[in-house]
């Protein structure tokens, strides 16, 4: 059984989702952030930031995994799926997913802080981190009009990271709403049922 510490954010739905679609039993232990970060947290990831996991399906070598980027990649390659095989499609997928977990996602994660949850607005910081999340925001948008899916193959773990956060980029700021090609892949993803069930159990738990 899988034990993911998480919450209903753009980083914590990633790892439900990937279950979900890799038919891995799991448990949400839900993580409160307006409280002191509980124990089990960070028995399992010292620096206190969700998403992290348990994973104890050989209770011999039970393995933990923090980091959302590191959890994706341990479970695509631990349950075989939702990642090219072959070199270039391996290393494609790889390479969006961490540009993902380093540049889109702070980006974003960034922008937000300074346009919505900052105590005073601060122009400077606030255009910074949108003109950042746009740039990478234009990026994501390129390569999908190119390709069907992010690495240029397959629905992967690249498409389910960089999904948790396009759907919510109006937290940041932005819009996707000027992109086919974006707009008709979160309409791809959000479709499958495994992505429909994640969301529900994060909504839920």
């Amino acid at each position: 059984m899988l034990e993911i510490l998480t919450a209903d954010t753009p980083n914590g739905i990633k790892i439900p989702i990937v279950a979900e679609e890799l038919q891995i039993p799991y448990v949400v232990t839900k993580i409160d952030f307006w409280k002191n970060k509980p124990s089990t947290l960070l028995a399992v990831n010292p620096n206190g930031r969700i998403p992290a996991i348990v994973d104890r399906a050989d209770q011999s070598n039970v393995v933990r995994v923090f980091e959302s980027g590191a959890i994706m990649l341990y479970l695509a390659d631990t349950y075989g799926g939702l990642i090219p095989q072959h070199p270039q499609g391996r290393a494609e997928t790889l390479s969006w997913l961490f540009l993902q977990v380093s540049g889109l996602g702070p980006s974003f994660g960034q922008a937000g802080h300074f346009l919505r949850g900052a105590p005073e607005r601060l122009a400077y910081p606030t255009e910074r981190f949108r003109a950042e999340a746009q740039r990478q925001l234009s990026l994501v948008d390129a390569q999908l009009s190119r390709s069907e899916w992010i690495n240029g193959f397959d629905y992967s773990i690249a498409d389910i990271a960089y999904f948790s956060w396009l759907r919510s980029a109006s937290y940041a700021g932005l819009t996707t709403e000027g992109s086919v090609g974006i707009t008709n892949w979160l309409q791809r993803i959000s479709e499958r049922p495994a992505v429909q069930r994640a969301l529900a159990a994060m909504a839920e738990s």
